[in-house]
């Protein structure tokens, strides 16, 4: 994984409540661990900065615990600021990976009112394994920035320190 230019972007998208950090850090688990890792534990929490990982016994927790500088920093790579600063457990029964809903084509939009996503997003969401949730990603966020003004040149977003009303 390549690391976003701007570690904030993703701060500044995802960052503002802990369950949209949460939902960010879900979608960018598979990649930190792999898939067959994936399946067998199940992100409970963030709580402080505290990635909570649920896992089925003491041994898939030592796993964990000897690759937990990898993970970090392939977490930070994706959530940048919005990464969790350290990896906690709960062990207990993980559920089983549900199959994937077949992806549901969103309504597509007139040409002349789609947002153009700046080239830092778009390089950003490069991280994003699965196209159709990349896609989404790059939409939504395009039309945040849109709406919100990026207040930078490049698009990356809000500048330090300013506010931004929703």
């Amino acid at each position: 994984m390549d690391r976003p230019r701007d570690p904030d972007l993703a701060s500044r998208l995802f960052g503002a409540r802990p369950e949209h950090t949460l939902a960010l850090l879900r979608a960018a688990w598979p990649a930190a661990v792999g898939e067959d890792l994936a399946r067998r534990t199940e992100l409970a929490a963030l709580d402080r900065g505290i990635l909570r990982i649920k896992v089925p016994d003491a041994r898939w927790q030592r796993i964990l615990l000897r690759m937990r500088g990898d993970i970090l920093s392939r977490l930070r790579s994706v959530a940048g600021n919005a990464a969790p600063r350290g990896l906690g457990f709960v062990t207990g029964t993980v559920a089983e990976p549900s199959e994937p809903a077949p992806p549901t084509q969103p309504p597509p939009a007139p040409a002349s009112s789609a947002p153009v996503p700046p080239p830092a997003l778009v390089e950003a969401a490069g991280a994003i394994p699965d196209p159709d949730v990349r896609a989404l990603f790059l939409a939504s966020a395009s039309r945040y920035l849109e709406r919100f003004g990026s207040g930078q040149k490049d698009g990356a977003g809000p500048g330090p320190g300013s506010a931004v009303a929703g």
